[in-house]
């Protein structure tokens, strides 16, 4: 694809915010990636966009937007316990989890329809109901940008973090992910512990557990809370869930008795349900012209048609400071700002 000038990304990101890239082009091969590099002009950024659902755009971007359309999911090994699964990270999240699902590969069904591409996965560190990506990740390959060529990152390389990973802090900018191989289960460990996966099973009428009944309650759940983008624009949950000591968790509980808390690999660390906290600081339904805190779930922030980047910035600011003020708390934003 030839690079085009002056391009709305309202398309490409699923707030559905209005801006424009001076320069935007795709790619759908390693070959056509490094043509591509090499043209950009050297002063400009480069911004590279997968399914646009983690970022929010609060002004024109004044560089290259490439977008990843690399696409291919294939079985590249098996041993007795697992098989080794290898996604382009241009694939559609949801599709790739679906996929898993028909293909009887365990460990993805508790992040289904989390929007996105599969070379945000690794990237984010992405994690819902208990299962992150480190926890079913095996290696990823990443084009370095500086030297036009393709290297492979382990689990340990990959440095994953809590929604984040070496590629957003050392490497930020350094690489492009083409492509991620996961290494999933023959026999499934089911994780219906965390969130309302029971309950809706239960509702559902499930006796018998599968990844495919697992897969089902979460996008009932998930559903039921985050609004479709293509109906509401939204980038899923806006903030990250904060860890706190839990010597901060037994002072905040003699005012709030029923602050939802998760325990974490650190003893002396608890995480904080970040949506519980913007509701009781009285966001949740917030309205202001097409900006919001969406009524289902208050870590959800949304652009009901005209909102701008700035307006739902602007909000998420005031979100943090309420939050702050109130419980003595610093939340992060989840959500890539440009």
């Amino acid at each position: 694809m030839q690079i085009q000038h002056n391009i709305s990304l309202k398309p490409y990101n699923t707030f559905g915010i209005n801006v424009f890239a001076k320069l935007f082009a795709s790619f759908n091969s390693i070959e056509l990636l490094k043509e591509q590099i090499e043209l950009k002009p050297r002063n400009i950024p480069l911004l590279i966009l997968g399914g646009g659902s983690n970022v929010l755009f609060t002004q024109n971007f004044d560089g290259l937007v490439l977008k990843n359309e690399l696409k291919g999911i294939e079985l590249i090994h098996e041993d007795a316990t697992h098989y080794y699964v290898k996604a382009a990270a241009g694939e559609n999240w949801h599709q790739f989890v679906l996929h898993c699902i028909a293909n009887n590969y365990a460990g993805v069904e508790n992040l289904s329809l989390i929007p996105g591409s599969v070379g945000a996965s690794p990237m984010q560190n992405i994690g819902a109901y208990g299962v992150e990506i480190k926890d079913v990740f095996y290696e990823l390959e990443a084009f370095n940008i500086q030297d036009k060529c393709v290297v492979k990152f382990n689990t340990n390389q990959c440095e994953f973090g809590y929604r984040e990973s070496v590629f957003k802090r050392n490497f930020k900018n350094q690489f492009i992910i083409t492509s991620v191989t996961y290494k999933l289960k023959k026999q499934a460990n089911f994780n219906i512990t965390y969130g309302a996966i029971e309950q809706e099973l239960a509702k559902m009428n499930i006796h018998e557990l599968s990844i495919q009944a697992i897969s089902n309650a979460v996008i009932n759940i998930r559903s039921s809370k985050i609004p479709n983008p293509q109906e509401i624009g939204n980038a899923g949950s806006f903030f990250k869930n904060p860890t706190i000591p839990t010597t901060q968790l037994e002072i905040l509980k003699n005012t709030f008795p029923t602050v939802p808390n998760y325990t974490t690999s650190n003893t002396t660390q608890v995480k904080i349900a970040a949506g519980w906290l913007i509701e009781h600081c009285g966001w949740k339904g917030y309205r202001k012209n097409d900006v919001g805190c969406y009524n289902k779930q208050a870590l959800v922030l949304v652009n009901y048609g005209a909102a701008t980047g700035k307006e739902i910035y602007d909000l998420s600011e005031e979100i943090i400071q309420s939050v702050q003020q109130k419980f003595g708390i610093d939340l992060e934003r989840e959500v890539n700002i440009f």
